[in-house]
């Protein structure tokens, strides 16, 4: 098949929403969001790489935790996930909400309208770029080898991706928590079936995983 386009894991509550409003460094995902109550399916998994403990659940919402990073070569993020700060970088020290050991370990492709240079932490390299989709799209998809491309987030930029045309699978996650206002990926997953097939899957956890694929 090629190398694919993929966004994997994204949550979203039961209303569409994945990010709240005022987001900033304190708030990553916005003042009406708790990120551990929306990700709860992950973090109890025996998959989740931030366990410190032994155990966690086993089943299908281990497998997509494990199932992370299987043969992804290179990630897309938009800028809001890479960090809060809008307009040009104006503090070049500060490096990503993602600490000294990211969880990426492949090249990051940071979507922005402003340059900034490229750096590395641990095995994860941020590069800055500009440009159509199609175009950031076939630099990562050079970076990574022949393996997939991951397309991390945020809403917006999954948004702007499948506008083009360019995502081949999406697994998307939904919390049943309502949330009301924020950026919503869509107001129900049937709006993605006329351009891709659909499944549905329901977890003991109480989320339900939707995984679209196409020909």
């Amino acid at each position: 098949m090629g190398q694919l386009l993929k966004v994997q894991n994204f949550t979203i509550s039961s209303d569409g929403i994945a990010a709240g409003e005022n987001q900033s460094l304190e708030n990553p995902f916005g003042t009406d969001i708790d990120p551990q109550k929306l990700f709860t399916w992950a973090g109890a998994t025996a998959s989740w790489p931030n366990r410190t403990d032994p155990g966690g659940s086993r089943g299908l919402d281990d497998y997509f935790t494990r199932d992370f990073s299987r043969n992804i070569g290179a990630e897309i993020m938009g800028r809001n996930k890479f960090g809060p700060q809008r307009g040009p970088w104006e503090d070049h020290e500060w490096q990503g909400w993602w600490g000294d050991e990211p969880p990426f370990h492949t090249p990051v492709f940071v979507l922005t309208h402003h340059p900034r240079p490229s750096f590395t932490l641990s095995d994860t390299t941020f590069h800055f770029v500009g440009g159509e989709p199609a175009e950031v799209l076939e630099r990562a998809k050079e970076a990574a080898q022949g393996k997939d491309v991951r397309l991390g987030g945020g809403v917006t930029t999954i948004r702007e991706f499948l506008e083009a045309g360019l995502v081949d699978t999406l697994h998307v996650v939904v919390n049943p928590v309502k949330i009301g206002e924020g950026l919503r990926l869509w107001d129900a997953p049937e709006d993605l079936e006329d351009r891709y097939h659909h499944e549905a899957v329901p977890s003991a956890s109480g989320v339900t995983h939707h995984i679209f694929w196409r020909d």
